[in-house]
């Protein structure tokens, strides 16, 4: 089947940097857009940043300027480069694909397992 297996998260301090990384793998026919969303305690998964096939990028604006986000296709891997890191950003981390799975041949969203972000000095 598919897996997204994400890797990065841990602890910084105010101000440092972080680079999430998740790969997709499996029974894969074609990957569309990718992304990271983020789950803070007691709140609702948000969006944090996407990337389609063709480079179309959206940020939440609490993150503009700060994160970045680019992916490898050949890898169909997603990176989410976090600068600038606040407390406020102390989350779950999300990967998300839209991908068409090549045995079931349907084209949903899959979900990584989530990494945890933490930023505390």
């Amino acid at each position: 089947q598919v897996q997204l297996v994400e890797s990065g998260g841990g602890l910084v301090q105010p101000g440092g940097s972080l680079r999430l990384s998740c790969a997709a793998s499996g029974s894969i026919r074609r990957t569309y857009a990718m992304g990271w969303y983020r789950q803070a305690p007691g709140k609702q998964r948000d969006l944090v940043a996407k990337i389609t096939s063709g480079n179309s990028i959206n940020y939440a604006d609490s993150v503009k300027g700060r994160f970045t986000i680019s992916r490898d296709n050949a890898k169909n891997t997603v990176y989410l480069q976090m600068d600038s890191l606040e407390p406020e950003d102390t989350a779950v981390y999300y990967c998300n694909a839209d991908l068409e799975s090549s045995i079931l041949g349907i084209r949903r969203d899959y979900w990584g397992q989530g990494t945890q972000v933490t930023v505390s000095s």
